[in-house]
């Protein structure tokens, strides 16, 4: 082999050691390429699992089912706004993680629910003494929703016990509330403007309606252990809708949040 060969020869094959760490540095770099695409991937499942809206079944109405009111809420605070809407396509599920899309709560392809911004519309009912509401206050030992979350009679502690009964002299319906540790925040305050408003629309017994539609605002949360009275009024009916407004109030009377709601007799 000549000179120029040998010379040659050196340029075109690589030091074996140089090659060996060219060759590391090569897979170190895939390596961790995958390794944060990985992350990332991880990432997105935790950041989109963080963002579902799952009724837990402690919120439930019906027993299979949430709470109308709750879950409404919880939409609206998924959506965000100032006084929101929400329409009740399907029984909220239970435990089943729910997509908020636009203006759709999504359970996979199936609309839950649709959520928008409203205007209200309302004046609040006056408000009712405490003292008058415990006295109105008056369980529905009758409801085929026992279990519900707001006004189920036979819930645990783990209820809200609002058993909105007749004030006497007026057209109203009350109850008292006292949130407890776990019971503040805007879905619970939602939830407390559920329920009564079913029994002021005056059709016999609680299972006859269920809540169609629900809108409220939400003036401040009740702090836990601060006395509180929901006050609700029927505002007519056309076939099997029947309207009525809430309001959720202090005991000294400082408006705390105000809806209106559509309640449907189904068919049959």
């Amino acid at each position: 082999m000549t000179t120029a060969q040998r010379n040659s020869a050196k340029l075109t094959q690589p030091i074996h050691g140089e090659f060996a760490l060219f060759a590391t540095t090569l897979t170190t770099a895939a390596i961790a390429r995958t390794a944060i695409s990985h992350s990332r991937c991880v990432f997105a499942g935790i950041l989109d699992a963080s963002m579902a809206i799952v009724i837990d079944r402690r919120f439930r109405g019906p027993s299979d089912s949430g709470n109308g009111g709750y879950s409404a809420g919880r939409f609206a605070l998924a959506h965000g706004g100032d006084v929101v809407e929400v329409t009740l396509r399907l029984p909220p599920p239970l435990e089943t993680p729910l997509a908020l899309d636009g203006e759709r709560v999504l359970d996979g392809d199936a609309v839950v629910a649709e959520v928008r911004e409203a205007e209200l519309g309302i004046s609040p009912p006056d408000a009712v003494a405490l003292g008058d509401a415990i006295a109105a206050a008056a369980p529905d030992l009758a409801s085929p929703f026992p279990q519900c979350f707001v006004c189920g009679h036979a819930r645990g502690d783990d209820g809200l016990h609002i058993h909105a009964g007749p004030v006497p002299g007026r057209a109203v319906f009350a109850a008292p509330w006292t949130p407890t540790g776990d019971t503040v925040g805007r879905e619970f305050v939602w939830a407390a403007l559920d329920c009564p408003g079913a029994y002021a629309t005056g059709v016999p017994g609680r299972g006859v309606v269920v809540l169609g539609r629900l809108a409220a605002r939400i003036d401040r949360v009740p702090e836990a252990g601060e006395e509180c009275v929901v006050v609700a009024r029927h505002t007519g009916s056309e076939g099997r809708k029947h309207g009525a407004v809430t309001a959720l109030f202090t005991a000294s009377g400082e408006l705390l949040g105000l809806a209106r709601a559509v309640w449907i007799e189904p068919r049959g």
